[in-house]
């Protein structure tokens, strides 16, 4: 009795050790054929979603970079069949591959309809599967090693970038707002490709204090917030297009007090209009904003709000 019991602990064993030695094996096996010559490549998408559905094919490779059965029986000789990702290849159709699976995804809905596709630039251009790095280096700014989204698009966006680096500026190169906060890479119809319907709901998101409704209205304001700021930086505070009071002289250039201190002959204007040899100082280094404050809109009564006074 002792015998036959002792006999299947042994028979349990060695097929307990059997499994175990069997199983590096069997997971060896399920290895791509291509990690034998790309085996970086494939080591970076191991831990993603697009080597969760590889297999020893190579399946994802190759739903990707094309058919590869030619180009593994020759080792490598022959190229790969259909490859999508090639150089030489437009933007639609290295972004083919992707959208492939990544269609129904929400935020590509206007995807062909947006300008980065419509100027042939792909998927690839700005995403990489295989981007793990090396000896990651830490950016300024962050405590990650991912590239600040504000570095990828300035690649193309020069002159954004250099406006991000301006005195008066969002904090975009300090990682605290990003580029897609506002505008959709992957399509959008609207102007520059921003999330809202326009320009003033887009800014209203962030800066709701500024929506109203007012009794009292702007109408510079409640028509675009860009006829007095811009969004990426600029030299003049609070992301002005000028200094004040120039910015809103723009617009006022009559008034019930005088709005503008040079006259056509770029001389000092007098009380009649007329060039004076002795210049008034009603306007040097002063602000209208020191008595018209609420130029977003006033709740006030009477003239105070009519005319944004504070």
């Amino acid at each position: 009795m002792h015998h036959r019991l002792a006999a299947k602990l042994v028979t349990a064993c060695a097929l307990s050790l059997a499994f175990l030695w069997s199983a590096p094996a069997m997971a060896q096996g399920t290895e791509p054929v291509c990690n034998k010559c790309h085996e970086e490549n494939n080591d970076s998408i191991k831990s993603t979603g697009h080597g969760a559905g590889n297999d020893a094919n190579g399946k994802a490779c190759q739903s990707c970079h094309g058919d590869a059965t030619e180009h593994v029986a020759s080792r490598g000789k022959k190229p790969v069949v259909g490859d999508k990702q090639a150089k030489g290849n437009t933007g639609a159709q290295k972004s083919e591959a992707c959208m492939s699976c990544h269609a129904g995804n929400r935020q590509l809905g206007f995807w062909e309809a947006g300008k980065h596709a419509q100027n042939d630039v792909s998927c690839s251009s700005c995403h990489n599967i295989h981007g793990k790095v090396k000896n990651p280096i830490a950016q300024p700014y962050s405590t990650t090693s991912r590239t600040i989204e504000a570095d990828t698009c300035g690649t193309c966006h020069k002159q954004v970038r250099n406006a991000t680096m301006k005195p008066s500026h969002h904090p975009i190169l300090e990682g605290k707002v990003k580029c897609s906060d506002c505008h959709n890479p992957h399509g959008a119809l609207t102007q520059a490709m921003v999330k809202h319907e326009s320009v003033n709901q887009q800014c209203f998101s962030c800066h709701a204090d500024k929506r109203g409704p007012f009794m009292f209205g702007h109408p510079p304001v409640e028509e675009n917030c860009l006829s007095c700021h811009t969004p990426h930086g600029s030299s003049h505070g609070k992301l002005l297009n000028e200094k004040v009071p120039n910015l809103c002289q723009d617009c006022h250039v009559q008034g019930r007090h005088p709005t503008a201190f040079y006259g056509q002959n770029q001389a000092w204007i007098g009380a009649n209009g007329q060039p004076v040899t002795t210049p008034s100082t009603r306007f040097i280094s002063r602000s209208c904003l020191n008595c018209h404050n609420s130029i977003h809109g006033s709740n006030a009564p009477t003239n105070r709000g009519r005319y944004l006074i504070r």
